[in-house]
């Protein structure tokens, strides 16, 4: 039953005034969402052929830009490329249907445009933990981030290369 309530939650806009976690009973510390680990996967970034801008363009915003193959973050009201070289697309099918629906919202009612929206101001984001994903995550897709166990680190994928940021 935890599993159905779990995929519904995701799939439907609604909101959450709670921590969430998937895969797992309960959520580490102050998380507002919270994975499995070791995971069995990253979190796929959104791949977008056009870069939000106006309400949409929130800091704190990270994308996959398809059109330069790279891992982008919104901060200081401007675009910051995280992935400095290009990566492979390749892999990559758009999604060409209108967006509908505002998403899922946990921790609020009322924000930024997004597919998923975590605000909170005492919780965060604990991102998948998975050991050495550049070894263990066969075929990761562009996009792709966790958190490396092993290195200790933010590991990003861009569809050529796993970058690592401490």
């Amino acid at each position: 039953m935890k599993k159905i309530i779990s995929i519904i939650s995701l799939i439907a806009p609604i909101i959450i005034f709670s921590q969430v976690s998937i895969g797992k009973a309960s959520v580490d510390g102050d998380g507002i969402l919270d994975f499995e680990n070791p995971a069995r996967g990253g979190i796929i970034l959104p791949a977008v052929t056009s870069l939000p801008t106006g309400s949409a363009a929130t800091n704190g915003t990270i994308i996959y830009d398809y059109n330069a193959g790279a891992v982008k973050i919104r901060e200081n009201n401007s675009w910051t490329q995280l992935t400095p070289e290009t990566g492979n697309t390749s892999s990559i099918n758009l999604n060409t249907s209108p967006d509908t629906g505002n998403g899922v919202l946990i921790g609020t009612t009322t924000t930024a445009d997004g597919v998923l929206v975590l605000e909170s101001q005492t919780k965060a984001l604990i991102l998948p933990k998975i050991d050495r994903p550049h070894l263990n995550l066969v075929n990761p897709h562009p996009g792709t981030m966790c958190y490396d166990t092993y290195n200790q680190a933010l590991a990003v994928f861009d569809g050529s290369k796993w970058y690592f940021f401490k």
